[in-house]
């Protein structure tokens, strides 16, 4: 089984890659430090199976994670994080990831959660995380989608998300500065939001991009 890794500790990375290619039918084809490397390199030479952690520079793992999914249906993307927090667990599963596990797990551990998730099946582990949602919560989010942004905003966003600055902005998009201007400003009231950052958030937390 070929498997790719991304995570922006170096060390972690190599210590995975060398506990990895020690196992019987399971080797490391690639590596990423951030989400844009990461789904560049998948698309490149995709792997059987991805392991993103969620919290990477530049782009996060969660929207590497929803961009893959919609490129490679029948990859299996596992979440490796130190994070035990609900909206993380939740943005992982609404991005498509197949599973969600602690990196406190031991190697033997996540192995076998590996081999079970590539197979299709549900490993009992404590370090796998449920990734079900509860019912309130699938109907907070579904409410969540009612914020109505135009395919403009929604490009401008997805941008603001990816890490561009304004003129970053206008020269992808062929537009001024200054209507980039007003679409952040229309962004962030439609959001609820005082800036980038918050902005980010509430696209995440909504999924207003997927």
């Amino acid at each position: 089984m070929n498997i790719f890794l991304a995570d922006d500790h170096p060390l972690f990375r190599i210590g995975l890659r060398l506990a990895l290619d020690q196992e019987e039918g399971l080797k490391v084809v690639g590596e990423a430090s951030d989400g844009f490397s990461a789904v560049d390199r998948i698309r490149k030479n995709p792997p059987d199976l991805s392991l993103i952690d969620v919290d990477m520079p530049g782009m996060s793992g969660i929207r590497a994670i929803r961009i893959l999914r919609k490129v490679m249906p029948e990859m299996k993307i596992l979440v490796l994080s130190t994070y035990d927090d609900e909206r993380y667990i939740n943005e992982a599963m609404s991005a498509g990831a197949d599973g969600y596990v602690l990196k406190c797990v031991e190697v033997a551990d996540l192995v076998e959660i590996i081999r079970s998730v590539y197979a299709g099946r549900h490993p009992a582990s404590p370090f796998m995380v449920n990734l079900a949602v509860k019912e309130g919560d699938a109907e907070a989010a579904e409410d969540s989608n009612e914020v109505a942004l135009t395919q403009r905003e929604k490009e401008i966003l997805e941008a603001i998300i990816e890490g561009r600055n304004n003129k970053e902005i206008s020269v992808c998009l062929c537009i001024s500065i200054e209507t980039v201007k007003s679409h952040i400003k229309s962004i962030y009231q439609k959001l609820q939001v005082r800036n980038r950052v918050e902005a980010t958030l509430a696209a995440m937390k909504k999924n207003l991009l997927s």
